[in-house]
């Protein structure tokens, strides 16, 4: 699957912040990297996606999150990456989960100013009335069809 990149200033906001400025100064880098790691985990948790095994690990230095652990699907790990990778302060996701039951790999969009999910499903699948592929592709990220940001990536299946 690779390493995913991501726009930093996109993003569930899960860490840093207020957090990041009460820090003390004893706080080390590995203390607030644990801290980033455990919030984002917790996240991927939250969406009840049914990973095992489950192991996250941040560096702030990179913004890069690496995750490990079992998916019972392609779809599942590659919502894993996207459950990382949109949070604000990450760039990038090196996704090293195994898989149960393979599939082929989705594509990825990144969503710009103007995107609606009918206008991207007219792009990769030539037809809008198909954007609730792109929805359900994507829950329980997305919560309704018309919440989607500039800089989030989202998930597009095969058909």
């Amino acid at each position: 699957m690779g390493l995913f990149s991501f726009i930093k200033e996109a993003g569930e906001k899960l860490f840093g912040g207020k957090d990041a400025q009460a820090a003390t100064p004893a706080a080390s880098p590995g203390e607030l990297n644990s801290k980033a790691a455990a919030a984002i985990e917790n996240y991927i948790h939250v969406q009840k996606l049914g990973v095992s095994n489950l192991k996250v690990s941040y560096d702030a230095s990179q913004g890069k999150v690496t995750v490990a652990g079992e998916a019972p699907t392609q779809a599942i790990k590659e919502k894993v990456t996207l459950c990382c990778g949109n949070v604000a302060s990450v760039t990038s996701v090196d996704n090293q989960m195994t898989v149960t039951t393979p599939e082929p790999e989705a594509q990825y969009h990144d969503v710009v100013r103007g995107d609606t999910l009918s206008a991207i499903a007219k792009k990769y699948y030539g037809d809008a009335n198909k954007y609730p592929v792109i929805f359900e592709a994507n829950k329980p990220m997305l919560s309704h069809p018309d919440k989607i940001y500039p800089g989030q990536k989202l998930r597009i299946p095969a058909l």
